[in-house]
Formats: C-alpha cells, structure tokens, sequence
C-alpha cells in the first residue's frame, strides 16, 4: 500500500470508472451538455474547414473542457441541493442559481473567445 493511502481507497481503474459513470449520467439527464456537446462538434467542424493553427486549436479545446468541466459541477451542485433539499428553499434555489449562471458566464466567454477564433482563422484563409 502507499503511504498515506487510505485501505478502502478505489484503484486508479475504479476511480476513472466511476467518472465515466458520472460522465454517462450527466449526458444522459442533463439538456445542456448534450447541446454543448452539440457546439463542440460544429466547432471542430469549423476549425478544420477554416485550418485553425495549433494555438487556435488549443483554444477551442481548453474553452470545450472549461465549459464542460463547469456544467458538470454545475450538475454536481444540483444534485446535492437536491438531495439536501427535497422541498424548495430559497438558499437551495440560490445555489442552482449561481451555479448555472457561472456555467452561463464561462459558456459567454468561451463563445467570444471562439467567435475572435473563428473570424481571424477566415479572414487568414481568405485573405491568402
């Protein structure tokens, strides 16, 4: 065992495991992520026809992972208010609140970034 490793600790194998069964709930219960899922595949779409360079393509995929690492805390956190809190609180309500409008800021941010991407990408590849 390795120091300071907890005996009922999950191996590597059944940690990864267990983040692809997260991953699968979240695609299958949650809207958002399917149709973010959705915007990234017309952005890759977009990239290659556009020939987007390395630090473009570098972009597109830390904005992906920054999006799609949000709404799957933003589900996270729903899930636990809802387990905490069956019935509506209003600091439960909060709290899916400002977690959703975080995945919204980021998801803005990252669309800006994407757009600033994509038009310098086509103005590179029709101006040539």
């Amino acid at each position: 065992m390795i120091p300071g490793q907890k005996e009922n600790h999950p191996t590597f194998g059944k940690s990864f495991g267990f983040a692809l069964q997260g991953l699968r709930y979240a695609f299958r219960t949650e809207r958002n992520i399917k149709i973010m899922a959705a915007l990234f595949v017309f952005a890759l779409i977009l990239a290659f026809f556009l020939r987007c360079d390395a630090s473009e393509w570098g972009i597109i995929f830390v904005g992906a992972g920054v999006v799609f690492g949000a709404e799957l805390f933003n589900t996270a956190i729903e899930t636990i208010v809802d387990l905490v809190s069956p019935e509506y609180h209003t600091l439960a309500g909060h709290a899916k609140d400002i977690s959703a409008a975080a995945v919204y800021a980021l998801s803005f941010l990252v669309g800006v970034a994407g757009i600033i991407v994509f038009i310098t990408a086509a103005f590179r590849l029709f101006a040539s």
